[in-house]
């Protein structure tokens, strides 16, 4: 693609912040805390949309799992190349800065299963902080890894310090919510990797494989965050599952796409 429109992130970066700016202060809504579905079951307090965490847990517990099945490959192989006096160093670099930016993300989703749960089991904006603060780390860390990975960014100090500013930002967004009230730093946060991540993707080389992927996970998350507004409407219209609980496994899912394209590269 042409070079020139390498600038488009800074563009988007700029009218998101300007727009942002310009709006003002975004309050959350006052019942934001009242979900559509409270049903009880099994003595847990709104059942459905507690236990449809366990999508994230699932996917954060068998993403770490074969993390570790690989690194251990990985290792292996170093070992057996230094053994033989083999040329090791296509293996010595296969983990790189980027490849933590996506165990960070991995556990974000696993500490997302958690947060949740804990939110959901009893609303309020105290737990709230643990329920956003895995999900801006989350964003953070996959728009620091797809950055390295598609701009290459080199030396890896220069990557590492992206990756902490990113989570720091992350961790800012949440705290700056939780002291004033003011989401647009969280929302903001959420908008750009949405924007950029495909953007990234299609304005430097990656492969195709790994940009539909992306796409159907921006795609799902999308949807999740649409079943998240009309979270009453769903659970009127279909019955026995509320947009929110939706929401869960649709963002769940999300991440489950990104974590197998991430793990299927290092095989």
């Amino acid at each position: 693609m042409n070079k020139q429109w390498r600038i488009l992130p800074m563009i988007l970066v700029t009218i998101c912040v300007l727009v942002m700016l310009m709006h003002g202060v975004i309050l959350q809504y006052e019942d934001y805390h009242q979900f559509a579905d409270t049903r009880r079951y099994f003595a847990i307090p709104n059942t459905m949309d507690v236990l449809s965490n366990m999508s994230f847990g699932l996917t954060g517990l068998v993403g770490l799992f074969a993390t570790y099945v690989l690194f251990r490959k990985s290792n292996r192989q170093v070992q057996h190349a230094i053994q033989t006096s083999a040329n090791s160093k296509t293996h010595t670099h296969r983990w790189q800065v980027k490849d933590f930016a996506y165990l960070i993300f991995l556990l974000s989703i696993l500490m997302t299963c958690f947060g949740s749960a804990y939110y959901h089991w009893a609303p309020d904006d105290g737990r709230l902080f643990w329920d956003r603060l895995p999900i801006a780390l989350a964003c953070a860390s996959l728009m620091a890894a797809v950055r390295i990975e598609t701009q290459q960014i080199r030396p890896p100090i220069f990557a590492i310090a992206h990756v902490l500013f990113m989570l720091l930002f992350a961790l800012f967004s949440v705290l700056w919510w939780q002291y004033t009230g003011d989401l647009r730093p969280f929302l903001g946060l959420q908008i750009l990797a949405i924007l950029l991540i495909p953007v990234w993707q299609h304005l430097y080389p990656t492969a195709r494989r790994t940009r539909w992927v992306f796409l159907c996970a921006v795609c799902l998350y999308v949807c999740a965050k649409a079943t998240e507004i009309l979270d009453a409407e769903i659970l009127h219209l279909i019955g026995f599952v509320s947009g929110h609980t939706i929401k869960h496994l649709l963002a769940s899912a999300a991440a489950a796409l990104i974590c197998w394209n991430w793990l299927r590269a290092k095989l």
